[in-house]
């Protein structure tokens, strides 16, 4: 740890050591949207307190503990930056922008910066860790936006319980990080994968449509649903749906059956606690009822499996799984929405 803290630089922002003359002009700079999310009244911060503030920052950093930086954009003070240690080889991050200074992409300067500071060997001045992360409300898009434009890769969400945040109401937190081994942010790789961390992964559930010689469709009935519905389920990760729905046919009913032309692909809004997922239906041909004697269950999911006319659809399966069925069986589109 180097004794003075260093000042560093990208060219466009600079990050400093606090002063003990800065707090006048760091006060004039907070407002509600900075104490929305810190979870304080901005009356609360004072020129004293500030000052207070400012040397316990100072002490902390001789102490190893942490480094808070000014963040300055044309001689003026923009907002702030800091990391604390956790262990011997992370640290976590949190960062500030003061009123009339967001929405230029100041704060992700900053906190690019701030991580190759961190990352940087000791015998260059900086704290040689492996690790940094931040941890984001998932209401603050601001942030969020920051975290990923200065490199930190959305690695899941934390729960937590009422109080535990900085907010009360907070109930979650989502992770974001970099390692010192991540590409560099200009590598193509980098980009890549920095987008696929954050960008939506819509559930993927396929299923057959099996049918009888009379037109009949094979319903399954399961065991963590009271309704019936297709054979299928979800695919798995780096998985054709194609594949994943004769894998799950084999595994749920211990039937091979290969999968046709895909039928319908019908979208699925969020229900019961689940998120929103695309189903897609494949073809299976036709089966003879006295195929179902060679049925092996798969206890855990399955309780039952017969062929049903679409009024016993109706009956026994969820509206928009019957809704669902029967477009796939019309094939009067393609594309559908919860069926319809």
């Amino acid at each position: 740890m180097p004794e003075q803290q260093p000042t560093l630089t990208d060219g466009a922002v600079t990050l400093r050591p606090w002063r003990a003359d800065d707090a006048s002009e760091a006060v004039a700079g907070h407002d509600d949207e900075m104490a929305l999310w810190f979870g304080w009244d901005a009356s609360d911060v004072t020129e004293e307190s500030h000052a207070r503030a400012i040397a316990r920052w100072q002490e902390r950093y001789r102490a190893g503990e942490q480094a808070s930086f000014v963040v300055e954009h044309d001689g003026a003070i923009v907002g702030s930056v800091e990391a604390t240690r956790q262990g011997d080889a992370g640290a976590s991050l949190s960062w500030a922008l003061y009123s009339g200074h967001r929405g230029r992409g100041l704060a992700a300067r900053a906190v690019r910066v701030l991580v190759d500071w961190v990352f940087a060997d000791r015998e260059q001045g900086g704290w040689g860790l492996q690790r940094v992360e931040a941890r984001i409300d998932p209401r603050n898009d601001a942030s969020r936006r920051v975290a990923t434009r200065a490199g930190l890769r959305l690695e899941g969400a934390q729960r937590i319980t009422p109080g535990m945040g900085d907010r009360p109401d907070a109930t979650s937190y989502l992770v974001f990080a970099r390692l010192v081994t991540d590409p560099p942010l200009s590598d193509p790789e980098s980009f890549r994968s920095l987008l696929n961390s954050f960008l939506p992964r819509k559930r993927a559930i396929a299923q057959m449509l099996v049918r009888d010689p009379e037109g009949r469709v094979l319903l399954c009935q399961l065991t963590y649903k009271r309704d019936w519905d297709l054979p299928g389920g979800v695919v798995e990760v780096g998985e054709s749906p194609r594949l994943a729905v004769g894998r799950e046919v084999e595994e749920e009913l211990g039937l091979t059956i290969e999968p046709g032309a895909l039928v319908l692909t019908d979208w699925l809004p969020p229900w019961g606690g689940w998120d929103d997922a695309v189903c897609l239906v494949f073809d299976g041909g036709t089966l003879e009822p006295s195929a179902l004697a060679d049925v092996v269950k798969q206890e855990r999911e399955i309780r039952d499996v017969r062929f049903c006319t679409l009024e016993e659809v109706d009956a026994l399966a969820a509206d928009f799984t019957a809704r669902r069925i029967r477009s796939a069986v019309t094939g009067e589109g393609t594309y559908t929405e919860s069926g319809r």
